[in-house]
């Protein structure tokens, strides 16, 4: 294996290549997942002060970042990034926790890019294979690439999506026992989300970023039905827009938030136990695949071995002779 990657140079570049986007992305996970952390960790601070950083967490508070900017100065240069329908692709992107409103634009260039990117890389490649291929196969991979180029971000934005669906939906059960132990000790809705959102930063951050996003809305000033209701739109989670939906009504009707969370959250512990019970019953199912592919081939072998090895040596040589 040594000696052949030392013999093609189409090859070890291939590795180099393979081993700089992994530690490109490793590196650029964890700067990102500890930005974040520290952003959020500032921003659940900045609850018990005065309430000065509130307008600036609104409107987003940070520096655009090289792909905003690279973005910005693409569009001044006349390519539009918008896509035809913004409004679901802002949506999807919400429930990956992409809320900033250059999203859908660096999502589009993101595309772009590895639409081009990925066939250059075949290209190159190729350029410095011994055996270059035909002029056919070369069209046919660089428009396969292309095609995964414009897919594989559709992929990472919905398996992102999938696991925040999953830690917010595992987790929020949870956070409505802390509303309800906050609600019934005396604390306002404002302040039980605060407080709530402070408890759970080390275990859930998902949560308490929205919970602290809501608050931050609710202290600045908006109405507790918007600030609702941009709590279920960031989730988009349809137990989350249910919750926020019952206490918009609890508010309107003037009905008891703490019996509507100690109800909600019944029904969100019975609805976690229900999945567990779910995925334990599709584990024999699962089980049985490995089973199949890798243990039965393996007994077969050994129970009809034996009586193999007796015919090749006594049955087959009696009826040759």
């Amino acid at each position: 294996m040594i000696d052949l990657i030392a013999s093609s140079a189409a090859l070890r570049m291939t590795i180099l290549f393979g081993v700089f986007l992994i530690v490109v992305s490793a590196a650029f996970y964890a700067i990102n997942t500890g930005a974040r952390r520290a952003n959020l960790v500032k921003g659940i601070r900045s609850i018990e002060g005065s309430g000065d950083g509130v307008s600036t967490a609104l409107s987003g508070g940070q520096q655009d970042g090289a792909w905003t900017k690279l973005a910005d100065r693409i569009e001044k240069s006349g390519l539009s990034l918008k896509d035809s329908n913004m409004d679901e692709l802002q949506m999807k992107l919400r429930a990956a926790g992409y809320t900033s409103k250059a999203a859908p634009r660096i999502y589009t260039l993101v595309r772009l890019v590895l639409v081009f990117v990925l066939p250059a890389w075949y290209l190159l490649i190729t350029s410095f294979s011994a055996e270059p291929a035909s002029g056919p196969m070369i069209y046919l991979i660089c428009a396969i690439l292309a095609l995964l180029g414009l897919y594989i971000p559709n992929l990472f934005i919905r398996a992102k999506a999938d696991r925040r669906r999953s830690e917010i939906i595992n987790g929020f059960p949870d956070c409505l026992d802390l509303l309800l132990v906050c609600v019934e000790a005396g604390l306002g809705l404002e302040a039980a989300l605060g407080r709530v959102g402070r408890e759970m930063i080390g275990s859930r951050p998902l949560i308490a970023e929205l919970l602290v996003e809501t608050t931050y809305r609710l202290r600045a000033g908006a109405s507790r039905e918007d600030a609702l209701h941009h709590l279920s739109d960031n989730s988009g989670v349809d137990e989350i827009r249910s919750f926020a939906t019952l206490l918009i009504q609890s508010d309107k009707l003037g009905t008891s938030i703490s019996q509507t969370l100690r109800v909600y959250a019944g029904e969100m512990r019975e609805a976690r136990r229900l999945r567990a019970e779910e995925k334990a019953h599709r584990l024999p199912v699962l089980i049985s695949i490995p089973l199949v592919a890798c243990m039965l081939p393996t007994m077969i072998g050994v129970l009809a071995l034996p009586a193999v090895v007796r015919y090749v040596r006594e049955v087959s040589p009696a009826m040759g002779g």
